[in-house]
């Protein structure tokens, strides 16, 4: 704990009868909030069709957070590459680069972030298929560099203002294909582990086993994502959790909906087996005060050995998650 750069992940979460402009004005807050306490990095989830997550569009919340904040590096957590052409992205993310110089992080995504049907609606052709990856980043890298051999259909496509403002370039991942890949190309690595904590270490070892050293990195470079709410005792921070247990419970079951408050959560009619679900993410995930959080996060980096930590707290009271960041950090002394 005392060693690692800490970041954060934000889902900008629209509680029950609160709405995205709310949501995104406690992002604002919260970047300026960790920016005070030495947090490395705030990134945005591109997520769509989703009523409880207003982080659909990460480049235009790059761009807010980070014209109010100073030092702070902001980015995406991911871009989910198949929902954009990569001329797009490379536009976009070089406009931020070219505002924002040094800040910026462009971190991409295979997955969809999203159902098959909203998937489809954005474009993708495939929303299961992650085989076309490598290509779409050579295309993105190309028009960042503009490097497009002679043959290719877009060597005369200039992307402006891409070129000669290339953001780093992290790849994300849940499984053990996107870790190969980041190996592969010498690729920062960013392992979702509060979404699937049974492949962390897995897909961490092949990164390492399969990493290639390039341009961009001489040695691997790992960051995991994880879920972590602090509070002043565990059973606090249990509270704060509740919801985001009940949220990914909703997500399991297929139903949509605005991002449940802590009361609501509570008065949930919780069945046997979502109660079952609830004390497994309970279980998955780093929940508790201080020095439990402090213990199992010893724990998790020390197996992990991830160079980096990147705090999920989609805590619904915008207060009590600026508060757990501020505990999570104190931890470091």
């Amino acid at each position: 704990m005392k060693r690692i750069p800490l970041s954060v992940l934000d889902l900008a979460p629209v509680r029950r009868g609160s709405s995205a402009s709310s949501a995104f004005a406690e992002s604002v807050e919260l970047s300026r909030h960790v920016e005070a306490l030495g947090y490395r990095r705030h990134w945005f989830a591109e997520h769509h069709g989703m009523p409880g997550i207003a982080a659909a569009a990460p480049s235009v919340l790059i761009a807010r957070v980070a014209a109010a904040t100073s030092t702070i590096r902001v980015g995406s957590g991911g871009v989910m590459l198949p929902n954009h052409a990569p001329l797009a992205i490379a536009e976009q993310f070089g406009t931020l680069e070219a505002l924002f110089p040094g800040r910026i992080d462009l971190g991409i995504g295979r997955a969809p972030g999203t159902d098959p049907l909203t998937a489809s609606a954005l474009g993708r052709e495939d929303p299961t298929s992650g085989d076309g990856l490598p290509a779409m980043l050579d295309e993105l890298y190309g028009f960042f560099r503009g490097q497009f051999s002679e043959d290719h259909a877009y060597h005369t496509i200039r992307a402006v203002p891409a070129l000669g403002n290339e953001p780093p370039i992290w790849l994300l991942g849940s499984s053990g294909y996107s870790a190969k890949v980041a190996g592969r190309l010498g690729l920062p690595f960013a392992f979702a582990h509060h979404f699937s904590p049974a492949n962390t270490l897995p897909a961490l070892q092949l990164y390492r086993e399969t990493f290639r050293p390039s341009a961009a990195l001489s040695r691997p470079e790992a960051m995991i994502g994880a879920t972590v709410i602090v509070a002043e005792t565990d059973a606090e921070a249990r509270r704060l959790a509740l919801p985001s247990a009940l949220a990914f419970l909703r997500v399991r079951q297929g139903k949509r909906d605005a991002y449940p408050t802590i009361e609501e959560a509570e008065a949930h009619p919780w069945t046997s087996e979502e109660r079952a679900f609830a004390e497994k993410w309970f279980g998955q995930n780093v929940v508790g005060c201080p020095a439990s959080v402090r213990e199992q996060l010893d724990h998790l980096l020390e197996t992990t050995r991830a160079d980096e930590l990147m705090v999920l707290c989609a805590v619904p009271d915008a207060e009590a998650r600026k508060r757990s960041y501020t505990l999570l950090r104190e931890l470091q002394g």
